[in-house]
């Protein structure tokens, strides 16, 4: 029986990569990527000439049940995202649990994630929050956003630059523009940015500055 090991990847700084994840890469049999061009350039960085294959959220309902049999034959495969751990708003959930279920080990080792660094960036309660990733798009967003509004813990959501503004005021009209919220971007990189105030205030901000970058929403709870 072979071993699935989740990797996480740098967010940014491709310097926050563990020791471990490294040797990880270097001594599996094949890399499942979510895509092989991204991978590519952090392994080149690396010295990594570990194959690569892709795996991602077009393809991985189809190739799940193969990928275990190789696994259960011996195998050995790490699974990575483009940035941070896979799974988390990420693909990844499918292979893990297909694997679970046929008795594979599923080794994820400790290692870059964005939420986590945006919430202690924050300064807003760590010790009780939720984690939403991104909100639905259309259908139950709005059910989502008055659940949300009555959740008493710290709120963390992911967003894409296009769609910030849009979020922000869905925020504002159910949570209130009162409602403190801090707001990362480009976590670990050159241009990485927090804005922290009111909904309204980091609002009004980037209603001024084009958003740019990928985006971590740090939310207070309801008081």
């Amino acid at each position: 029986m072979g071993t699935l090991y989740v990797v996480p990847t740098p967010i940014g700084n491709l310097e926050d990569i563990t020791l471990r994840a490294i040797r990880i890469l270097k001594e599996v049999d094949l890399i499942l990527a979510e895509d092989t061009r991204t991978t590519g350039k952090l392994l080149q960085y690396l010295q990594i000439d570990t194959p690569m294959r892709s795996h991602h959220m077009h393809n991985e309902h189809k190739t799940a049940d193969a990928i275990v049999s190789q696994l259960q034959a011996g195998a050995t495969y790490a699974l990575v995202s483009d940035a941070g751990t896979p799974a988390i708003s990420d693909p990844g959930f499918l292979l893990c649990r297909a694997c679970i279920q046929a008795g594979v080990v599923v080794d994820c080792l400790p290692g870059a994630t964005a939420f986590v660094p945006a919430l202690v960036n924050s300064g807003l309660p760590c010790d009780k929050f939720v984690f939403e990733g991104f909100l639905p798009v259309k259908k139950g967003r709005q059910t989502r956003l008055k659940n949300l509004a009555e959740e008493t813990r710290t709120i963390i959501l992911y967003e894409s630059p296009h769609k910030l503004l849009k979020t922000l005021a869905h925020l504002g009209e159910h949570l209130g523009t009162a409602r403190q919220i801090s707001v990362s971007r480009e976590l670990s990189k050159k241009f990485e940015e927090t804005i922290r105030g009111n909904i309204q205030v980091v609002q009004q901000h980037f209603e001024e500055k084009a958003p740019k970058g990928e985006f971590v929403l740090v939310v207070a709870g309801k008081s």
